[in-house]
This record gives C-alpha cells, sequence and structure tokens, in this order.
C-alpha cells in the first residue's frame, strides 16, 4: 500500500472542511496552508520512506507555488487556492503525487468544460446578443468569474482513494 488509510481519511476529512469552507465564502484561510505545512513536517519525520527529503518530492508544490502565482496574477486562481494547492502536494507521499496530479488535471478539465458548457447553456440568449454585437464585455460577463477550487481538489482524492483502495 502506497498510502495508508488512516492518512488517506485525515487528508479526506481536511479536503472536506476546506471544500465545504471554500464553496460557502469563496476563500481559502492560510490557516490550511499552515495545517499542511506542520503536517507535512511531522510526516517527513515519521514516514522517510514515503516522504523522502530530495528534491523531487518538492516539484510539484514549487511549481503550484510559481505558477499558482502566475494564475493569482491573472485573476484566474484565488491566492488561497495555490497556496494550499502547493502545501497539498506535500503531504502526499512522494509515488503517489503524479497520479494526483494527472487526476486533478483530468477533473479540471472535466469540471472546466462542464462549466463552460453550463454557462453557454444558460446564458444562450445574452451571449449570442453579445456576439452579434462584438460586445466583448458582455461575451465575458456570460462566463462569471473563477469558481471554487477545492471541490475539485477534494473530488481528485475521492477519485484517487477509489482507484488505490476497490481496485
Amino acid at each position: 500500500m502506497i498510502l495508508p488509510l488512516p492518512l488517506f481519511l485525515f487528508v479526506l476529512l481536511e479536503l472536506i472542511a476546506v471544500a465545504y469552507l471554500d464553496v460557502k465564502y469563496r476563500v481559502i484561510k492560510n490557516l490550511w496552508s499552515i495545517l499542511n505545512l506542520v503536517c507535512a513536517t511531522v510526516l517527513f519525520m515519521l514516514f522517510p520512506d514515503y516522504y523522502p527529503l530530495k528534491f523531487e518530492m518538492f516539484q510539484f508544490s514549487l511549481a503550484f507555488f510559481f505558477v499558482g502565482f502566475l494564475l493569482f496574477l491573472l485573476k484566474i486562481m484565488g491566492g488561497g487556492d495555490s497556496k494550499f494547492l502547493a502545501t497539498f502536494f506535500l503531504i502526499i507521499p512522494f509515488k503517489l503525487q503524479e497520479s494526483v496530479f494527472l487526476y486533478l488535471l483530468i477533473i479540471t478539465v472535466i469540471i472546466g468544460l462542464l462549466t463552460l458548457l453550463k454557462n453557454i447553456i444558460t446564458q444562450w440568449n445574452k451571449l449570442s446578443e453579445s456576439i452579434k454585437n462584438r460586445d466583448v464585455q458582455g461575451v465575458k460577463s456570460c462566463f462569471g468569474t473563477k469558481f471554487p477550487y477545492a471541490p475539485v481538489i477534494l473530488i481528485t482524492w475521492v477519485f484517487l482513494g477509489l482507484d488505490l483502495y476497490l481496485t
């Protein structure tokens, strides 16, 4: 087993709480990122086989930190989302990080496309009128703003769990 069940359940509970609060308040407090940093420190000390202290263990966290900062500057992703995601990868065992990233990528694309489709369908009249009038702001307004990202991470974790524990 690459991921002990108690660790999976702890992360699942954390993600349920973070996703709920992200949907409700549209913000991820820094407290959650700090919790991840504290947990990662403990995990690195207690389980060096799962959490080796080498550069590769930090590559996804560093990538999410820098890409998240860029996405924040472009107003695509919230600052709390990017910080949480960067620290979240620190509590994922090294051997699972690539799988979690692939699940996250696939689920982000699926949810993004479903959200895009929903916006097109529900805003069709306004969207088609804005396109006819070449109203760029009108078109933009049909697609809303950022969506809460913590639920996407939660769904990713659930699918990872199904893959790990049911197959």
